[in-house]
């Protein structure tokens, strides 16, 4: 049925001659803007498909050099966004056409400021000189704004306001008292600076995300169209169904799996959520509950290796530092986030009395016929750990996954779930490319101004030479940024910002940019905006804020862990496997200390000074007075014997 029968069957019955006029121009409309409807999609259609092979050409042969790809990257990214992001989006509205002739005058603009891009002679010192030519001049202001607006359709406000709140401190910065005071850049600087160069939105952010963060996007969207995605969603509830609030605790395992692939904690929430928040509710977790478990689990697939987040990616290049070390760093610490997501799911189903799954398939039944699901992470996890380029990684991962998938009947896909696949990681990467873009002006401007060392002197002030203090500050800013920022841009700006400053307290640059990242996924999981909870929700029919305030309750290890990584040895095994072992300890001790006197639960319900004492030990594990920390330790050891040994005594 097409459309227009759609409409048509689902209008009332017209009584009057001026109902039956209203309801024909309706039909009318629809008639008329139909075509042009269908000839945008299939535009959308070949261009995203253009745009993933395109990709993946350019990992195998790196043909063009960056200076030049990253500026056709960004602009076939910009046309995609101004035809699937419609300015004016219903198309029932008057100006619905009005709205896409814009669409269409916007694409090209952007054919003519990329075209701008490829034919700049970049060896020709002569606008140094004497500036840039008029065309030139034209066409990079221009792109700046088209980037903007292609932030605002995909992102939101938020992220076009501060980007161009950082343009107007670089234009306008010498009108500001005192410290905050810079030079005042010109029209010419400013997009000589932020456009022709590589400092600005074509920097190493925008390289990163039209790259390496692409390929894993569309390896993603590959393992969604050939059912791995299910797989993992399967294999987790066969493993943990079988538990005490089994379906919660699959959700867990389901969002480190799955999360780790997809690089999207809202995505991971939406589709894990599908599947285990129904499943969560229907065993006695209310529907806060429910969502909140849903976007803490998510959120962690965003720190677990192999695939982590955009932004570890990101910090690759910021750092230097070679992926697989980044990768291998990040183990102890993810898997001590999902202990304490597991713990807090363990203890509220212990309150409620809640029971396992009724029924769960078996272990040996889901590996036999989606066992071979795993070998593309296997390859992806073996190439990383020997050192080969991400994006050439990704590249073979793409392949593995399609051709895995083809040894199985039930897994094989054809023509069009292929094409979906590239459609699907086109579409996926738009809003990611942008915000990388338009964090690179912020990137830029922080370069040009030098404001990020005065950013440093303040905290470094207000903190009074206390870490924990600067800590509590950077986590405040990266809230305030995560509100409106997603999180690879998010972690941009803040690293700029924040990781001179902890290296002034003698952090390691690798544990400084960690601590960052980790405290950049905190916005979505923390009132008022967390928007993996809302999206939790929003699958629950769940009130948003109280399920934001669960989701934040079972995140805590996001706050926590880096807490841990500044003053422990917990990113650093080279100081000796007693040290590493003693600060997992240490970590696994506070964890579980906070979780129980926050829910008042262990093994039995805990009294007053039960909860006290198990309160008390987390400052005392962490400061480590007069080094005896390991008190804290013996004293949670403790309370878990002495509650073991009064439950026996109370079932006997």
């Amino acid at each position: 049925m097409t459309p227009v029968d759609d409409k048509e069957v689902n209008q009332p019955l017209a009584t009057t001659p001026a109902e039956q006029l209203k309801n024909s121009n309706v039909v009318d409309k629809t008639l008329a803007y139909e075509t042009a409807v269908k000839i945008f999609g299939y535009l959308i259609l070949a261009l995203a498909v253009a745009l993933s092979s395109f990709q993946i050409w350019q990992g195998v042969t790196s043909t063009i050099s960056a200076t030049y790809f990253r500026p056709v990257h960004l602009c076939w990214v910009l046309v995609l966004i101004f035809l699937h992001y419609p300015l004016i989006s219903n198309r029932y509205n008057k100006a619905y056409m009005l709205g896409r002739v814009t669409d269409l005058a916007l694409c090209g603009l952007t054919v003519f400021a990329g075209y701008r891009m490829l034919i700049f002679d970049y060896n020709d010192i002569d606008h140094l000189l004497y500036g840039l030519g008029t065309a030139d001049l034209v066409a990079g202001s221009a792109l700046v704004l088209l980037l903007l607006e292609g932030c605002r359709r995909t992102v939101g406000w938020v992220m076009v306001l501060i980007a161009g709140l950082f343009l107007a401190y670089s234009a306008f910065g010498d009108m500001l008292p005192g410290a905050l005071a810079t030079k005042a850049y010109s029209l010419q600087e400013l997009v000589q600076f932020q456009i022709f160069s590589a400092n600005g939105v074509f920097g190493s952010a925008l390289g990163i995300a039209a790259t390496t963060v692409f390929i894993f996007v569309l390896f993603g969207a590959f393992l969604e169209v050939t059912g791995a995605g299910k797989f993992f969603i399967d294999l987790a509830f066969s493993i943990a169904g079988k538990y005490r609030g089994g379906p919660a605790k699959a959700a867990v395992l389901a969002s480190a799996g799955l999360g780790s692939i997809s690089g999207s904690a809202i995505a991971n929430t939406v589709t894990t959520g599908s599947v285990t928040i129904p499943m969560m509710k229907k065993l006695g977790y209310t529907p806060e509950q429910s969502a909140g478990i849903e976007a803490a689990a998510s959120t962690g697939g965003q720190i677990m290796p192999p695939i982590m987040g955009a932004g570890a990616f990101v910090m690759a290049q910021f750092t230097g530092v070679p992926y697989s070390d980044i990768m291998l760093a990040s183990i102890a610490p993810a898997i001590l986030y999902f202990f304490c997501t597991l713990l807090y799911v363990h203890l509220m189903a212990c309150k409620l009395n809640l029971q396992a799954a009724s029924r769960t398939e078996a272990v040996i039944s889901v590996m036999k016929d989606g066992a071979h699901h795993l070998i593309p992470l296997g390859i992806i996890t073996t190439l990383l750990m020997m050192a080969y380029s991400p994006l050439l990684v990704g590249v073979a991962g793409c392949a593995a996954i399609l051709l895995t998938a083809a040894l199985r009947k039930h897994s094989r896909i054809g023509l069009s779930k292929f094409i979906s696949g590239m459609k699907n990681g086109a579409l996926m990467a738009l809003p990611i490319s942008v915000a990388c873009g338009a964090a690179g002006i912020i990137v830029g401007v922080v370069g040009q101004t030098g404001i990020g060392l005065q950013f440093t002197q303040f905290v470094m002030e207000f903190s009074g030479g206390y870490m924990l203090v600067a800590l509590g500050l950077i986590s405040i800013v990266a809230l305030v940024l995560g509100m409106g920022l997603p999180v690879t841009a998010a972690y941009i700006v803040l690293a700029v910002m924040a990781v001179p400053m902890l290296g002034d307290f003698g952090l390691p640059l690798l544990t400084a940019h960690l601590i960052v990242f980790w405290l950049s996924q905190t916005s979505n999981v923390t009132p008022p905006i967390a928007l993996a909870a809302f999206a939790g929700a929003g699958v629950a029919n769940a009130n948003p804020m109280k399920s934001s305030v669960e989701a934040f309750k079972l995140a805590g290890g996001l706050f926590m862990i880096p807490i841990m990584m500044a003053y422990t040895d917990l990113l650093n095994p080279e100081a000796g496997m007693m040290a590493f072992g003693f600060a997992i300890v240490q970590t696994a001790t506070i964890i579980v200390a906070i979780a129980i006197s926050i829910e008042g639960y262990l093994l039995r319900p805990l009294s007053k000074l039960e909860r006290m004492l198990a309160f008390a030990a987390a400052p005392w594990v962490l400061f480590n007075p007069f080094s005896t920390g390991f008190v804290g330790v013996l004293l949670i050891l403790g309370l878990i014997g002495w509650q073991w040994k009064t439950r026996v005594k109370a079932a006997v």
